[in-house]
């Protein structure tokens, strides 16, 4: 149906997140990891940190590694439809049975020492990463970074960033400077970490962590686009000529340490990396549309950009909802144009955005926002539209979206 795992049933595994919320901190899970036999050194790690981007990156990366023929693990976060997301096992995703037996091993542990359900998570994949005998692990930061779990990997010493932006303002600060800081902090001694274009206070940020804790900061341009001499992108849209270009860095990086990394394995990676919900089109009911998981201002002005290149503008009709602890008139102000309409929907298990609330923080809008009961009367709702409808806002609600839809064959990358 989607290419991704069937949804695996953890509940008697992983406590709710909403009952322990976010609890940053590294000494639980290192002290939890130690009771369990360190199985995180049994490998190396590259890591990737940032608001955006975050997820594209790490596929790049892992698909770079496979085409050079390594071992490979990625821990991601959040999952579309299953769990089983989180854990890809070189050309596999881990299987619900390996999953649920990793994660029963940590109970114990995991009760003892007071572990999230995140750390439990991410024990259990270290502990796979050893089984599995990986050569490297790609590991995705969850929130953050200086506190976030993959940071208690002690053997990081290629780092990644993708775009910082404001997002996590409740955990990670009101301001660029303390998100970015927050960011910067997955930085080590020794280390190298690469990163794309940033905003001037960021920028700053990462330079001077980078200098405090003696790690090289390298800073790469977007990849041109393939009509320019560029190399074909598997993943879809400008803005992954960014996240590109930093997953092309790590390797390069890597080549140089001696991993047997080549220009030829870069160029294979890069056209064959796949990542669902990114800028994707699919069917519904035989109706074209775009998904896309844009869930923060920063992801929705970018996602605005490339539907504006795509066909100029126009009225379209967008299916949208917004966690309600994202910046919900933010993220509809980027994405909505005058004419456009939009179909609000509130996403299965957590606190969403209303109509009435956007249009008292949005009253610009009023009239251009309806409320529907759920994702298939939405769906319903965008087949009039001309343009090509989207579906966006939240990967939770492209998770409850992707099982009603039917698979747009997979486009090629554009040739040069």
């Amino acid at each position: 149906m989607t290419g991704l795992p069937e949804p695996v049933e953890l509940d008697d595994l992983l406590e709710p997140f909403a009952v322990r919320g976010v609890d940053l901190g590294l000494e639980r899970l290192r002290t939890a990891l130690a009771a369990g036999g360190n199985p995180e050194a049994a490998f190396p790690a590259v890591q990737v940190a940032g608001t955006n981007g975050k997820g594209s990156i790490c596929t790049v990366v892992h698909a770079i590694l496979r085409a050079a023929s390594l071992r490979v693990g990625t821990y991601r976060s959040p999952h579309l439809i299953s769990w089983c997301e989180r854990v890809r096992l070189d050309d596999r995703w881990i299987s619900p049975g390996e999953l649920r037996a990793d994660l029963a091993r940590w109970q114990e542990i995991g009760r003892r020492h007071g572990l999230t359900p995140f750390e439990l998570l991410t024990a259990a994949a270290f502990d796979r990463f050893a089984a599995e005998a990986v050569d490297l692990a790609v590991l995705e930061v969850g929130l953050g970074g200086r506190l976030d779990a993959t940071t208690a990997h002690p053997r990081r010493q290629v780092l990644g960033f993708g775009a910082i932006g404001m997002d996590h303002r409740e955990h990670l600060g009101s301001t660029l400077a303390a998100i970015a800081f927050e960011k910067a902090g997955v930085m080590t001694p020794g280390g190298v970490a690469i990163s794309g274009p940033q905003e001037p206070e960021a920028r700053r940020v990462l330079e001077e962590r980078a200098a405090e804790l003696g790690c090289r900061l390298r800073w790469v341009e977007p990849l041109p686009a393939a009509a320019a001499g560029g190399p074909l992108l598997g993943l879809q849209g400008d803005l992954q000529r960014s996240n590109a270009a930093v997953a092309a860095a790590m390797a390069e990086e890597l080549a140089a340490q001696g991993w047997p990394i080549s220009e030829t394995a870069i160029r294979t990676g890069l056209a064959a990396a796949r990542w669902p919900g990114r800028l994707e089109r699919w069917q519904w009911q035989g109706r074209e549309l775009l998904i896309d998981g844009a869930h923060n201002p920063p992801a929705a002005a970018a996602l605005r950009q490339e539907i504006d290149r795509l066909d100029g503008g126009g009225a379209r009709r967008w299916l949208l909802g917004i966690q309600r602890h994202k910046d919900g008139p933010a993220v509809v102000g980027h994405l909505l144009r005058s004419g456009d309409q939009a179909a609000i929907v509130a996403i299965a298990d957590h606190a969403s955005w209303s109509v009435e609330e956007l249009t008292t923080a949005l009253p610009q809008c009023t009239g251009q926002l309806r409320a529907v009961s759920c994702v298939a009367e939405g769906l319903a709702w965008l087949e009039p539209a001309g343009l090509l409808p989207v579906v966006a806002g939240s990967l939770y609600l492209l998770g409850q979206v992707l099982p009603l839809l039917e698979p747009q064959p997979q486009l090629e990358p554009p040739q040069p």
